[in-house]
């Protein structure tokens, strides 16, 4: 007796034992996914920004830069067009974009900086109609997703999946696809170059839902896992392309727990290590090799400029990296290297 054929989820990922490749469903066909070492223009480089400063504050402008593989101080890059909290991220080997976010009050600002280079960011377009801050951000050498976030009147949670170019300028564009449910305050740059990882988040009490989206196909939000906090929201994620790392924070309440996940499977996360104090997010970033946990908030009232490393391939705790130049919480990070660029 033959069994009943069984239905391949779309963006369901599978190692090719014949052609030694690993490979894709495009809700077709299995298509192999094509990873590359891109020209770095001098090495992998974290870029940090934004930032909540203070009730009434219109946010933190800086933009601070360094040297993943190394270790030591950030040095000034430049400044937003706008300072601001809570913004979404993404980026190519070539370009960072920063979305949305409160200055205070929603904005739709898009910014957009050449990560070789320091100077200030330009304006790239819109991420919406009013503006929406604490988006989830994913991305891979082509396209950048903004899902999910909050607007005007807050709260006002969304299940958008929007997104763009990263190499042209111009407005975000609506998927047609959503989130599994409305939320803000997710995870950022969980990310292969064909899965988007999002968890956690707000809506509007904290959850622990791990869910995925394929960024080349774009469509609906589909289930991943779930987190081992009981409740997590204002975190920091980094990855390569194969394994993701995830700060646990639950909102108001300061952790400092990291989490990991295989972003190719399916499934709960597991203890990974500690960062070197507790505190909620920062501007997290990475390269395939090394997870950055840059700032954070380690009070009510105070903000971190500690930056910490960890090694995403074996696992421990958090390690000294150096400090930031500026002090805020609810921070931004990318990079020139992480795991959606393959």
């Amino acid at each position: 007796m033959s069994l009943p054929p069984v239905e391949i989820p779309l963006g369901a990922m599978r190692f090719n034992s014949d052609s030694q490749k690993l490979e894709y469903y495009n809700g077709e066909i299995w298509m192999q996914i094509h990873t590359f070492s891109p020209d770095l223009n001098g090495g992998a480089r974290g870029i940090t920004s934004g930032g909540y400063t203070g009730p009434g504050s219109s946010g933190n402008a800086a933009i601070d830069f360094f040297n993943i593989e190394s270790a030591g101080n950030a040095a000034d890059f430049g400044d937003l067009t706008d300072g601001r909290w809570a913004v979404t991220t993404g980026s190519s080997s070539t370009r960072g974009i920063f979305a949305g976010g409160d200055s205070p009050g929603d904005v739709n600002i898009v910014d957009f900086i050449t990560i070789s280079s320091t100077g200030n960011a330009a304006d790239f377009g819109d991420i919406g109609t009013g503006g929406h801050r604490a988006a989830a951000g994913v991305s891979n050498q082509t396209r950048m997703v903004a899902a999910g976030g909050d607007k005007d009147p807050h709260p006002n949670q969304m299940d958008t999946i929007n997104f763009v170019t990263i190499a042209t300028t111009g407005n975000f564009v609506d998927s047609g696809g959503d989130l599994t449910q409305a939320k803000q305050s997710m995870t950022n740059s969980v990310n292969s170059p064909i899965r988007g990882i999002i968890s956690g988040g707000f809506t509007p009490s904290a959850v622990t839902k791990i869910e995925l989206i394929n960024i080349p196909t774009m469509g609906n939000g589909q289930d991943f896992g779930t987190l081992s906090s009981t409740a997590n929201t204002e975190q920091g994620t980094v990855s390569s392309s194969t394994r993701g790392l995830i700060k646990i924070s639950i909102d108001g309440t300061n952790s400092n727990q990291v989490d990991t996940i295989q972003i190719t499977t399916l499934g709960n996360s597991i203890n990974f290590g500690n960062l070197t104090d507790t505190r909620t997010t920062g501007g997290p970033l990475s390269s395939c090799i090394r997870g950055i946990f840059a700032g954070g908030r380690v009070s009510p009232a105070e903000g971190s400029t500690v930056i910490d490393y960890m090694n995403i391939s074996t696992g421990g705790d958090a390690v000294d990296f150096g400090d930031l130049n500026y002090t805020a919480r609810n921070g931004s990070g990318l990079s020139n290297a992480h795991g959606g660029l393959g």
